[in-house]
């Protein structure tokens, strides 16, 4: 089930990003907007990748775009440590933006097509400025695309049609890491490429991570990507949260229907208790969500109290949160 609260924060670990009660609409006409996100709020510590997880459609990738004000959000707060994002002029905005880095979906699209490689990464340093020598920058360039996996002396003139998907996925990461941030936020980095490729990517990502003291936000929708990369993982539905849980732990102790039925989406997972008729029913409007609990019209749980309140993110494990009247909370087996 789906709903709010703040209790999975941790605010005296100080945190390097912070996303307190965001909401983000967007306007359709004829008075009616879309609840893109409702209230979403996170934490990331130094060194910790946070998984976001759910559907297409749940406010992953708007979630990703609203922290980095690519659109600002409707309400909330965005602070990149002790930074506040929200309400800053175009200026100061994109300097303090410049701290965070995002990879996009589409590797291929993103990417200026009439931009050479060399070009392509040393941009954010064209655009801010480099103190050091033309050659000095080069060799940072070249040192980078190697972190990567890229041979410099091969991709150095070559333009982004010229590259493989994977290839301009690797150009893409290594322009994030010429601006030496404190947040990657990766939205959907391997959804577009095919699974051999993905596994290269990941391990890149996991080494880059450790190289670079990186601190990540990975918005996927493939559940075993997200257990495997990240530390912590955030289920949303329909622009609310429901639940926070160690990756680790996800398939042992996942306590909410919505993160079961999920999971129950692996192939060769087996069968899980009320994943079949929730699986089977359609996504609601976010023109319209549910009232109450936002996945109650999927639920088999569901009772009249999901139709009236909403629930709150509540701990029932140690670190792990849940937005549920009624979870299923199994008993643990002790190995």
């Amino acid at each position: 089930m789906a709903g709010s609260g703040t209790a999975h924060l941790r605010p005296d670990q100080a945190p390097v990003l912070t996303v307190d009660h965001m909401v983000v609409e967007f306007p359709v006409g004829r008075g009616q907007k879309v609840h893109a996100v409702s209230g979403l709020s996170l934490d990331l510590l130094p060194g910790e990748t946070l998984g976001i997880l759910g559907e297409s459609g749940c406010g992953k990738s708007t979630a990703g775009r609203a922290v980095m004000q690519l659109p600002s959000p409707t309400s909330g707060t965005v602070r990149l440590g002790e930074r506040e994002l929200t309400g800053l002029t175009s200026r100061p905005l994109r300097k303090a933006r410049s701290r965070m880095q995002m990879i996009m979906q589409d590797p291929t699209s993103s990417l200026n097509p009439r931009r050479k490689v060399k070009d392509l990464v040393t941009e954010g340093l064209a655009i801010w400025g480099f103190e050091g020598t033309k050659q000095e920058k080069e060799d940072l360039v070249r040192e980078t695309l190697s972190a990567v996996g890229l041979d410099p002396d091969v991709v150095w003139d070559r333009r982004p049609h010229e590259l493989s998907g994977g290839q301009c996925q690797r150009v893409c990461i290594a322009r994030a890491l010429m601006m030496n941030p404190e947040v990657l936020i990766c939205d959907e980095p391997v959804s577009a490429l095919d699974v051999s490729v993905q596994a290269q990517i990941l391990n890149l990502l996991e080494r880059t991570k450790e190289r670079y003291d990186l601190s990540m936000v990975f918005i996927a929708h493939d559940v075993s990507v997200v257990k495997n990369i990240s530390d912590r993982v955030m289920v949303l539905y329909l622009g609310k949260t429901c639940e926070v849980i160690p990756s680790g732990r996800i398939e042992q102790d996942a306590a909410h229907p919505y993160t079961q039925m999920l999971l129950a989406s692996i192939p060769g997972a087996g069968d899980r208790e009320l994943s079949a008729s929730a699986a089977a029913t359609e996504l609601p409007s976010p023109l319209n969500p549910p009232s109450g609990c936002r996945f109650r019209t999927r639920c088999p749980l569901a009772t009249e109290r999901c139709a009236a309140e909403e629930p709150e993110l509540r701990e029932i494990r140690p670190g792990q949160y849940v937005a549920c009247h009624h979870p299923v909370v199994e008993p643990r087996t002790e190995e």
